[in-house]
């Protein structure tokens, strides 16, 4: 008999092993039987909570997903100023527990995956359009809102890249480094548009 109040405690379980897998293996030889190990449960457990491996990786990406929203709004609530606000959107992007080896490439796995699998698609453009909305939102008090609209694809579009070249193998980059990256560019723009 199940005990209860363990499926959530199961279902976290299952997915920070994924993470951690997808990391050491690549999602391609991952099985759920490798994540199950991890976990501590069995594989027919992992089968019963998410169904199969494409599953566990959404249910991966909806709860990374969240710890990002939740650093985004922490960091907004003590952001100060216009650009303030627009810097809590970056470093929320690199903050340490999203900045780290397993969580990159669970995401480079979710974004591989987003290009077949209809559900990963969805997930991925609402989160595209949320950090571009973000962006758009906090940048619209710096600039005039079609140079904010460019601007914020302009953030997204930084933010992604560095993600995808700290995924390198031959690229060494720090959150620090990314935040400046990014920081510089912003700063490049505002003060290109206060200029005139």
């Amino acid at each position: 008999m199940p005990k209860v109040g363990m499926e959530p405690v199961r279902r976290r379980a299952l997915i920070s092993a994924a993470i951690e897998a997808i990391h050491d293996r690549g999602m391609g030889d991952v099985t759920m039987n490798d994540i199950a190990r991890r976990a501590g449960v069995s594989s027919a457990l992992a089968h019963h909570y998410f169904g199969s491996k494409d599953h566990l990786l959404i249910a991966t990406m909806r709860h990374l997903l969240e710890e990002l929203g939740a650093e985004f709004r922490r960091r907004l609530a003590d952001a100060d100023g216009p650009f303030g606000r627009v810097m809590a959107i970056v470093e929320g992007n690199f903050a340490s527990e999203q900045f780290r080896p397993q969580v990159i490439s669970a995401w480079l796995a979710f974004y591989m995956q987003a290009q077949h699998d209809a559900e990963a698609a969805r997930l991925l453009k609402v989160y595209l359009r949320r950090l571009e909305s973000n962006l758009v939102h906090a940048l619209s008090d710096l600039m005039p809102a079609p140079a904010a609209r460019s601007a914020a694809r302009g953030v997204a579009a930084m933010i992604d890249g560095l993600w995808l070249r700290a995924a390198l193998p031959a690229v060494e980059l720090s959150a620090d480094e990314a935040v400046d990256l990014v920081r510089a560019y912003v700063r490049n723009l505002v003060d290109r548009h206060a200029r005139g």
